[in-house]
């Protein structure tokens, strides 16, 4: 079941995913050669706490899980895709992060993510970077009244697939708003014209996640969380919570 947001409910939507772009923010003006994602995370989880909000992700448990998620921001490195645990990996020059971070301000729930390269940056890594936000761009853009989810993933996948990059088979975006995870599933690729048609107060997690190589396949690490590239290809991610309005696209992870 699809939620629809008052203009109220978005506003305060809107407060959540402030509380997100600064934490994202913190988690990479720490980042630098020698600093753990341990570290990473610890930037990001000051600016929750001091915001009086809560996180998302800390002791999330899903089915697939073996165990609860032990931080506030998933940090995932190179070939880690998505959903990477920071722990005391220290960055190496040329690296590629993603940060995935939410908070839950009041009851409402904001989502984002972002990708960057730590030192001298691989052009390579470059390229792969700015097409995730050009794709995430893409998507965003589509998000509009009376088209269709099916209008988003075509828009995020012809980016992804024209740049020659793969796309990790099975993951996307979601609905969020009182939780997380809400109806409906967002892909990354898609017939436009099809699925649910967007109406004034749907709220999006939309999230582009490229394979530099071209191949979708991943596996899951022996942590139970994160996904890696079956190939050892590198990976980026790019997210914002997006609310379909009337007015056009609204972005709610904007400092």
């Amino acid at each position: 079941m699809v939620e629809i947001k008052s203009d109220t409910q978005m506003d305060a939507m809107r407060e959540a995913g402030r509380v997100v772009a600064h934490a994202l923010a913190a988690a990479r003006e720490a980042a630098g050669v020698g600093v753990s994602l341990a570290e990473l995370d610890a930037a990001a989880r000051e600016i929750l706490f001091k915001a009086g909000a809560t996180s998302p992700f800390l002791d999330y448990h899903p089915e697939f899980a073996p165990v609860p998620f032990p931080a506030t921001a998933c940090v995932s490195v190179n070939d880690a895709i998505v959903h990477g645990i920071p722990d005391g990996y220290r960055l190496r020059d040329g690296d590629l992060v993603s940060v995935d971070f939410g908070a839950v301000l009041d009851g409402w729930a904001g989502d984002s993510a972002i990708s960057f390269t730590v030192g001298r940056a691989r052009p390579e890594d470059v390229r792969l970077v700015e097409t995730a936000f050009r794709a995430l761009d893409a998507g965003i853009a589509a998000a509009v009244v009376g088209n269709r989810i099916g209008d988003i993933a075509h828009a995020i996948g012809r980016v992804c697939r024209g740049a020659g990059y793969g796309i990790p088979d099975g993951f996307g975006g979601h609905g969020i708003g009182r939780h997380m995870h809400e109806d409906p599933a967002v892909p990354n690729e898609g017939r436009a014209g099809r699925g649910m048609v967007l109406r004034h107060g749907m709220v999006l997690a939309i999230e582009p996640m490229l394979i530099a190589d071209g191949s979708d396949a991943y596996y899951p690490a022996a942590d139970g969380w994160t996904l890696r590239t079956v190939s050892g290809a590198r990976a980026a991610h790019a997210e914002h919570t997006v609310a379909v309005t009337d007015a056009g696209p609204r972005v709610l992870t904007l400092p």
